[in-house]
């Protein structure tokens, strides 16, 4: 089936209507200019894509007939875990959409000692509504049925300490062991500095909670180039790439 792909946070089943949101009303009616009867296709995270079909077209609203499940996400054989600090302007942004292309499942912003950013209060809530915003533009693109968790920001020694994911590497030369050592994990929680990177005594700490150390060659990265190529490695030792 053809058509536009469009998110809805209702839940969805074949025969019920539901109503465009804002942001897909504009899209679809205002921008493509679609009207009654022109098919679509809505996911809502759930792990299905649904067909859809417009109706009831109006100058501000209109709604979509849902149609049967066109196919199903299974679910993905490792569980990515990106713990992030953040970083200035965008480049969480495309961290976040990047790492949702690549099958992240779950995405924590951190501070840490050389963190710029700092978010409170509503500042802070209005940028976690943006970046689940994010997320759920690059499923829509990319083609994904599920939708990655975004938590709470904390600092990130606590992220460290409670994580108990399979393989859990720190972006840092200390102690390495090459992937290939590692038996198949179900899950592999990445740690990744802000643009100054960790103090040693971040690194100490992070070593003390279990993780060990990466390296991605002999160039120095950009914080989101490297957790992006980080991903990319795990996906093709690990998981759906291989």
């Amino acid at each position: 089936m053809s058509g536009p792909r469009i998110y809805s946070a209702a839940a969805l089943s074949s025969g019920m209507r539901t109503e465009l949101d804002d942001q897909a009303f504009a899209h679809l009616i205002r921008v493509l200019r679609m009207n009654d009867g022109d098919p679509v296709r809505l996911f809502n995270g759930d792990g299905h894509e649904y067909a859809g079909q417009l109706c009831d077209v109006q100058k501000k609203s209109a709604s979509v007939l849902v149609g049967d499940i066109l196919r199903s996400e299974a679910d993905t054989p490792l569980k990515l875990q990106l713990g992030q600090v953040v970083s200035k302007g965008d480049r969480m942004d495309f961290t976040i959409q990047k790492a949702t292309e690549l099958g992240i499942s779950d995405i924590t912003p951190l501070w840490s000692e050389r963190c710029e950013v700092r978010l409170k209060g509503e500042r802070l809530d209005k940028k976690m509504e943006h970046w689940q915003k994010v997320a759920i533009s690059a499923c829509e693109q990319s083609g994904r049925n599920r939708i990655p968790t975004i938590h709470q920001p904390q600092y990130f020694a606590d992220w460290a300490k409670n994580n108990n994911a399979d393989v859990r590497l720190l972006l840092h030369p200390h102690r390495q062991k090459p992937l290939r050592d590692y038996p198949q994990p179900a899950s592999v929680a990445l740690l990744v500095g802000p643009e100054g990177g960790f103090s040693e005594q971040e690194v100490e700490m992070a070593m003390s909670s279990g993780f060990a150390g990466l390296t991605l060659g002999p160039r120095i990265l950009r914080t989101e180039t490297a957790a992006l190529a980080a991903l990319s490695v795990f996906q093709f030792q690990w998981g759906d790439f291989s």
